[in-house]
């Protein structure tokens, strides 16, 4: 595995990296499949967060043992200082480790200074060996670049695929002005890119970017890995596909983030049933037209329009529009292929 120096931490990581949320949907013993299968591969850079259920735990059963020979980072939702070392203390237990080497703050809608109550408990905890870089997340460009110029976050991560617009793709100039480490989120767009070999080398030809790839399965790992062993070269022909993706997905389009689901009193589904009209055209339509895919969607009438998705939208997109148009383009696909 080649790997890079992740901005001033100095931290030499894989540059195929595992984006750990996905395994939350699997087994202990597939889970411990996929993570040792990823560490014998040479995989060393570990993305999980306290808010990812079960993951935390599956990585330190799977990986404790060779604990010194890989990097973890990990994230706190926390927003008062109590909060931070009550998380960091349960993260460092279901790790089975003493110390993390990237702590996060997972996607705050602040920012954060250096008097601020999370930043000191950072440094604390930091001075008390618990942690080794202070880090920060988001899905805001502009309170991104702000983070990464305040020179307090030795990392940002931040959602960048083949379908990020140039604007969210020139951090990476900043980070590597400021000596930030750049890891990349979402680099498969939460599912709607299906074929990752554009996305790996439109990543690796800037340098400075760690894509952390979510898997949870084992044709999945061996994907990346086969693409690490020959890494693809961005020549004219990836270059067109990308611009052929961005026209057709170009625009407000639901990266599946899931910060406006838990707000919903409707409880719809919106990270899927807002990306319905993608999905039946970029991936196997049998997927989505099951029973119980149906019985998710119909679930879209009973939006209330209260705006509360679209408050929570890191995106600034108009969901409840985007909902509607997706039911109705559904309804329509199951006319046309006679689906009852």
């Amino acid at each position: 595995m080649e790997k890079m120096r992740l901005g001033r931490t100095g931290l030499m990581v894989t540059r195929t990296s595992f984006g750990v949320l996905p395994i939350q949907r699997v087994d202990f013993a597939t889970a411990e499949a996929l993570l040792r299968k990823a560490y014998d591969a040479g995989i060393n850079f570990y993305d999980t967060a306290r808010a990812y259920t079960d993951s935390e735990e599956k990585i330190g059963r799977a990986l404790s043992a060779v604990r010194k020979s890989i990097i973890i980072a990990s994230k706190t939702q926390a927003k008062t200082a109590a909060k931070l070392e009550e998380d960091l203390e349960t993260s460092l237990r279901y790790l089975q480790t003493d110390y993390i080497d990237i702590y996060q703050f997972h996607n705050p809608q602040f920012i954060i200074d250096e008097g601020h109550e999370l930043y000191q408990a950072a440094l604390k905890a930091q001075k008390a060996g618990k942690i080794r870089y202070i880090s920060v997340t988001n899905h805001g460009l502009a309170r991104a670049k702000e983070m990464v110029s305040s020179g307090l976050f030795d990392t940002m991560q931040f959602p960048l695929s083949a379908l990020s617009s140039d604007d969210d793709l020139s951090l990476a100039e900043l980070c590597r002005q400021h000596d930030v480490g750049l890891i990349a989120m979402k680099a498969m767009a939460g599912g709607l890119i299906t074929d990752p070999t554009a996305t790996f080398a439109l990543l690796r030809s800037y340098g400075n970017i760690v894509p952390i790839w979510g898997i949870q399965k084992m044709e999945e790992l061996e994907q990346f890995i086969a693409l690490e062993q020959k890494p693809p070269v961005l020549d004219d022909e990836l270059r067109s596909s990308i611009e052929k993706d961005r026209r057709e997905i170009s625009g407000s389009f639901c990266r599946a983030c899931g910060y406006c689901m838990p707000t919903c009193p409707a409880r719809i589904n919106i990270a899927q049933a807002a990306r319905m009209k993608l999905m039946l055209n970029r991936s196997n339509p049998a997927l989505f037209t099951t029973s119980e895919q149906r019985a998710m969607m119909e679930k879209v009438k009973d939006c209330i329009d209260c705006g509360l998705c679209k408050t929570h939208c890191p995106y600034k997109l108009d969901t409840p529009a985007l909902l509607r148009a997706d039911y109705e383009y559904y309804q329509n696909y199951l006319k046309e292929h006679n689906i009852v």
